[in-house]
Protein backbone atom coordinates (compact mmCIF):
# COMPACT_ATOMS: atom_id res chain seq x y z
CA UNK A 1 0.00 0.00 0.00
CA UNK A 2 0.90 3.44 -0.69
CA UNK A 3 -0.50 5.57 1.95
CA UNK A 4 -2.73 7.11 -0.51
CA UNK A 5 -6.31 7.94 0.43
CA UNK A 6 -9.43 10.11 -1.13
CA UNK A 7 -12.64 11.06 -0.06
CA UNK A 8 -15.04 11.65 -2.72
CA UNK A 9 -18.09 13.72 -2.04
CA UNK A 10 -20.89 14.07 -4.04
CA UNK A 11 -23.20 16.92 -4.15
CA UNK A 12 -26.69 17.31 -6.41
CA UNK A 13 -25.95 20.46 -8.96
CA UNK A 14 -23.07 22.01 -10.56
CA UNK A 15 -23.59 24.91 -9.07
CA UNK A 16 -23.21 23.62 -5.25
CA UNK A 17 -19.73 21.83 -6.44
CA UNK A 18 -19.08 25.41 -6.89
CA UNK A 19 -20.38 26.79 -4.20
CA UNK A 20 -18.57 23.72 -2.00
CA UNK A 21 -15.30 24.32 -3.05
CA UNK A 22 -15.04 28.48 -2.04
CA UNK A 23 -16.18 27.11 0.96
CA UNK A 24 -13.98 25.37 1.42
CA UNK A 25 -11.39 27.53 0.42
CA UNK A 26 -12.35 30.06 2.45
CA UNK A 27 -12.13 27.61 6.13
CA UNK A 28 -8.58 26.50 5.36
CA UNK A 29 -8.88 24.01 2.75
CA UNK A 30 -6.13 24.06 -0.32
CA UNK A 31 -7.35 24.15 -3.50
CA UNK A 32 -6.12 21.07 -5.83
CA UNK A 33 -8.09 21.62 -9.05
CA UNK A 34 -10.56 24.10 -9.38
CA UNK A 35 -13.99 23.11 -10.77
CA UNK A 36 -14.21 21.88 -14.36
CA UNK A 37 -16.40 20.13 -16.31
CA UNK A 38 -15.21 16.30 -17.34
CA UNK A 39 -15.52 15.37 -20.73
CA UNK A 40 -17.82 12.37 -19.12
CA UNK A 41 -20.36 14.89 -18.24
CA UNK A 42 -19.25 15.32 -14.79
CA UNK A 43 -17.95 18.47 -12.48
CA UNK A 44 -15.33 17.99 -10.32
CA UNK A 45 -13.04 19.69 -8.30
CA UNK A 46 -10.12 18.10 -5.71
CA UNK A 47 -9.15 20.04 -2.22
CA UNK A 48 -7.15 19.30 0.34
CA UNK A 49 -7.55 19.14 4.08
CA UNK A 50 -5.26 20.59 6.63
CA UNK A 51 -3.98 17.50 7.22
CA UNK A 52 -3.10 16.98 3.77
CA UNK A 53 -6.28 14.49 3.20
CA UNK A 54 -7.57 14.83 -0.59
CA UNK A 55 -11.44 15.20 -1.42
CA UNK A 56 -13.23 15.24 -4.32
CA UNK A 57 -16.01 16.63 -4.72
CA UNK A 58 -18.20 16.51 -7.86
CA UNK A 59 -21.84 16.12 -9.26
CA UNK A 60 -23.49 14.93 -12.16
CA UNK A 61 -25.68 17.94 -12.05
CA UNK A 62 -29.10 16.11 -11.38
CA UNK A 63 -30.11 14.93 -7.50
CA UNK A 64 -28.58 11.22 -6.79
CA UNK A 65 -31.84 8.96 -6.43
CA UNK A 66 -31.52 5.61 -4.79
CA UNK A 67 -32.10 2.77 -7.02
CA UNK A 68 -35.41 0.43 -6.25
CA UNK A 69 -34.40 -2.63 -6.17
CA UNK A 70 -37.70 -4.17 -5.01
CA UNK A 71 -37.40 -3.92 -1.79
Amino acid sequence: MNGHSEIALYVDTFDEVDAAFKNAIENGATPVFEPELEPWGQRTCYIADPEGNLIEIGSWNKPFEEKDEGR
